[in-house]
């Protein structure tokens, strides 16, 4: 599990992104039901995430609208296959309008960076 904690904070909203090794739903559950055994990943407001995998294109916004699709098709530009990514979203108090979305981008952006650059 590759965790990327405060990739950015906006309003009081902070952001972070996590990810792994996932082949399967099940596989995404697990990972999932990992990652809320800390804490405070648990008390998140969402924690939106996608898998491209021999099962299809799996996505899950968790209460954030729309975010499992921004990061599905981030996996799809980059071609990461059998990869979990959850951005996660401690909620601040002031709604963020559409710039929620840019920041659901620049977290798995940070992420798949991360992930090619330590690639062989």
């Amino acid at each position: 599990m590759n965790i990327i904690d405060h990739v950015l904070t906006d309003r009081g909203s902070k952001y972070a992104v996590s990810g792994g090794p996932a082949t399967t739903a099940e596989e995404a559950r697990l990972f999932l039901k990992e990652l809320k055994r800390k804490k405070k990943f648990a008390k998140a407001t969402h924690n939106s995430w996608a898998l491209l995998c021999e099962e299809g294109s799996l996505k899950n916004d968790d209460g954030e609208s729309g975010a499992g699709m921004i990061i599905l098709r981030m996996l799809e530009s980059a071609e990461i296959r059998n990869h979990i990514v959850v951005v996660t979203r401690w909620y601040g108090g002031t709604h963020l309008g559409g710039d929620r979305f840019r920041h659901v981008k620049e977290s798995a952006q940070a992420y798949i960076t991360a992930l090619t650059e330590n690639s062989p």
